[in-house]
């Protein structure tokens, strides 16, 4: 496919993968420019954060936005929560869609509390010293997780059974992706953290948040200027720059979204 009026990409169509974000990086390799998006119909090899499995069975949307920027290396991290906020205005326009889509540091997309979307971004240098970023992107149209260490949904049990993972693509997250590509652009990370924390899931309450090579607890208070995640903990204010935060007890394991091996997909509804 190529990019057409409502959005600047142009979509490079696969019936299988190993991993989209894979097949990204070797393209980066190979010179193709920015906006090059890899799109599965399925994968065997998806991979979520912290290097857990994606099982990705046809019927959900598996793609690797390619960006080449020559932004601070330092703003490159902005580009994980665009591409969040890109998901959730994405599920804003779907028709019959139940709840509005929120947000999970750093880049998981709720409806009702449950993940229904994640994004895996990872940079690299291409040849010509720019550099590289891949938005991997998952979003469960179908099919949702079973045996998973958070809880999932899909758009199917949200009263949207109908919607195509090329539509989702084509219509849908690529419009809104590329309209927080140019505000960013135009103004900075400013307008994208007040709208990720006006969906920010759990702000103002207490989470647990895995940091280095533990958990700590505390009060998840504010997304700061550099995405970095503000915490009230007993010892004081901390501020996170990488790990997840979770909610509720603690459980160990599983995929990052979708099913683990041993824990096969369940259809929606």
């Amino acid at each position: 496919m190529r990019a057409d009026a409502t959005h600047p990409f142009t979509i490079r169509r696969y019936e299988r993968l190993a991993s989209t974000n894979d097949t990204a990086r070797a393209l980066v390799a190979e010179g193709v420019p920015h906006g090059t998006v890899v799109w599965a119909l399925s994968q065997s090899a998806g991979r979520g954060r912290q290097g857990r499995s994606w099982v990705s069975p046809p019927g959900n949307l598996y793609a690797s936005v390619i960006l080449r920027l020559r932004a601070p290396v330092p703003r490159l991290s902005d580009l994980g929560f665009l591409a969040a906020l890109g998901v959730a205005d994405a599920l804003d326009g779907v028709p019959g869609l139940r709840g509005r889509a929120q947000l999970k540091w750093p880049n998981d997309v709720l409806l009702e509390g449950r993940k229904v979307a994640g994004i895996l971004p990872e940079a690299m240098i291409a040849a010509d010293a720019s550099h590289a970023v891949i938005l991997g992107i998952g979003i469960n149209l179908r099919e949702a997780p079973t045996g998973t260490p958070y809880p999932a949904t899909c758009l199917a049990a949200n009263g949207a059974a109908d919607v195509t993972p090329e539509r989702m693509l084509d219509a849908l997250l690529l419009p809104a992706l590329a309209r927080w590509l140019a505000r960013w652009e135009a103004e900075g990370f400013e307008p994208a953290r007040r709208a990720w924390m006006d969906r920010a899931y759990g702000l103002g309450g207490n989470g647990r948040l895995r940091s280095g090579d533990g958990w700590l607890e505390g009060r998840l208070i504010a997304l700061d200027q550099d995405g970095a995640l503000l915490v009230e903990t007993a010892a004081g204010p901390r501020r996170i720059t990488a790990g997840e935060v979770a909610f509720g007890p603690a459980q160990a394991g599983g995929a990052d979204g979708v099913a683990s091996p041993d824990a096969p997909a369940a259809a929606c509804p």
